[in-house]
C-alpha cells in the first residue's frame, strides 16, 4: 500500500497518511485531491493538527538498465519506484555528428566547420549527464512529495588497471558522473553511502533475495537493494511492510531534425520530429473523449497522436476538440506488479 503525500495550505510538505485517512479527509472538505505524475496527493485546508516530522530517507540503487528508489522512515515503507535508466543520449549525440559531417560532402544545408569550444573545459559527456541528471531530477520530484533529510546510495566504482597509467577513474565517466551526482545531492540533503558487499550483508542478515532476472518489474529485482539502503539509514522493522511498485521511464524526445536519415518513396526525405505545434507541446498529459488519460506524443498531416502511459499509440487523428489538458510529463509511470518477500 502506498501512502498519500501531504501538503498543507501554505504548501509545507507533511507526513504522508493512508488512503483510508485520505478519503476521509477529502469526504468532509478538510482536504483537496491532486495528481502528481501518477502519485495521488491531498492539499489540506485546515490547520494541521500536528507538524511533527520523522526523517525521511530516500535509497539509491543505481543499474545500468533499471534502477531502485525507495522512500522510507523508521515507522512506513512510503513508496517504492523501479525507474528505467537513461542510456540512449550518447549514441544520439554519435549519430547527430556523423549525419552532420556527412551533409558537409552532400549539396544540402550545413553549418560551416568550427573550432571546438568545449576543448580543455571541464564538463561531462551528454550521455553521462543525462544519466545521472535523470537520477537527480526522480529525487527531486521525491523531494516535492515528502519531507525528504537523507539520501543513502550504493556506491558503484569504476574498474581500474594496476599496471595502465591512463586506465584509472579519473578518466572513467562513471566515476566523473558519480562524483557530480554526489555533490548535487550534498547541496540539497545529507547524503549517505555504502558499498556494494555491504548492501548484500544486509539484505542476508534480513534473509531477503534478490531476484536474478534484472528486467522483470518486481519488488525484489531493484527496489530490495533500495530498501535495505533506507532501511540502514532510519533502521525500524526488518521486514518490508510496503512491496507495491511504481514504475517510471524517460520520455524519448524527437528533436526538429532536417530531415529523416532514410528516404521514403520518390526519394523524399520528409522533415521529423519537433516539440510543439499550434501551442500544444509534447509529453502532455490530455484527458481523451474516448481512450481516457493519454499523452501527445506527434503531430501528423491527419491530426494529433496520442499515446497511452505505457507506450502504446492509440490514435494518430486526434483533435484538439476532442481532449483536455493537464499539464506537461517529465516521464512516463506505469504500475508494477508487486511481490511478496
Amino acid at each position: 500500500m502506498n501512502f498519500v503525500p501531504v501538503k498543507s495550505k501554505d504548501g509545507e510538505k507533511l507526513m504522508p497518511t493512508t488512503p483510508t485517512r485520505a478519503g476521509m479527509m477529502i469526504k468532509c472538505g478538510d482536504a483537496t485531491p491532486y495528481w502528481d505524475h501518477g502519485m495521488f496527493c491531498i492539499r489540506l485546508n485546515r490547520e494541521p493538527s500536528k507538524r511533527f516530522k520523522q526523517e525521511i530517507v530516500v535509497g539509491v540503487d543505481p543499474g545500468s538498465k533499471k534502477e531502485g528508489f525507495t522512500v522510507k522512515s523508521e515507522s512506513h515503507t512510503y513508496l517504492n519506484i523501479q525507474a528505467d535508466a537513461h542510456n540512449g543520449v550518447g549514441k544520439k549525440v554519435e549519430k547527430r555528428r556523423s549525419l552532420r559531417r556527412g551533409r558537409r560532402s552532400r549539396k544540402c544545408p550545413n553549418r560551416k566547420n568550427r573550432t571546438n569550444r568545449l576543448a580543455n573545459k571541464a564538463r561531462m559527456p551528454a550521455g553521462t549527464r543525462a544519466r545521472w541528471r535523470w537520477k537527480l531530477r526522480l529525487l527531486d520530484w521525491l523531494s516535492k512529495l515528502y519531507p525528504v533529510s537523507h539520501v543513502c546510495v550504493e556506491d558503484i566504482r569504476a574498474r581500474t588497471k594496476q599496471h595502465e597509467k591512463k586506465w584509472n577513474t579519473s578518466f572513467s565517466p562513471l566515476e566523473v558522473g558519480k562524483h557530480w551526482f554526489y555533490a548535487e545531492i550534498e547541496k540539497r540533503w545529507q547524503l549517505l553511502t555504502l558499498q556494494g558487499w555491504e548492501t548484500k550483508k544486509i539484505r542476508d542478515r534480513l534473509g531477503l533475495k534478490k531476484s536474478s532476472k534484472k528486467l522483470s518489474e518486481t519488488f525484489d529485482a531493484h527496489c530490495v537493494d533500495s530498501w535495505c539502503l533506507a532501511y540502514h539509514s532510519v533502521g525500524a522493522v526488518s521486514v518490508p511492510d510496503n512491496t507495491d511498485l511504481m514504475c517510471v521511464s524517460p520520455i524519448p524526445i524527437a528533436r526538429r531534425e532536417l530531415h529523416r536519415q532514410n528516404s521514403q518513396k520518390g526519394g523524399k526525405r520528409p522533415r521529423y520530429g519537433g516539440t510543439t505545434q499550434n501551442g500544444l507541446v509534447k509529453n502532455t498529459l490530455v484527458k481523451h473523449i474516448k481512450h481516457g488519460l493519454t499523452r501527445i506524443s506527434g503531430f501528423g498531416r491527419c491530426g494529433i497522436s496520442l499515446y497511452d502511459l505505457g507506450g502504446t499509440r492509440l490514435c494518430q487523428n486526434a483533435k484538439p476538440s476532442d481532449f483536455k489538458v493537464l499539464r506537461r510529463l517529465n516521464f512516463t509511470y506505469r504500475n508494477g506488479f508487486s511481490s511478496q518477500v
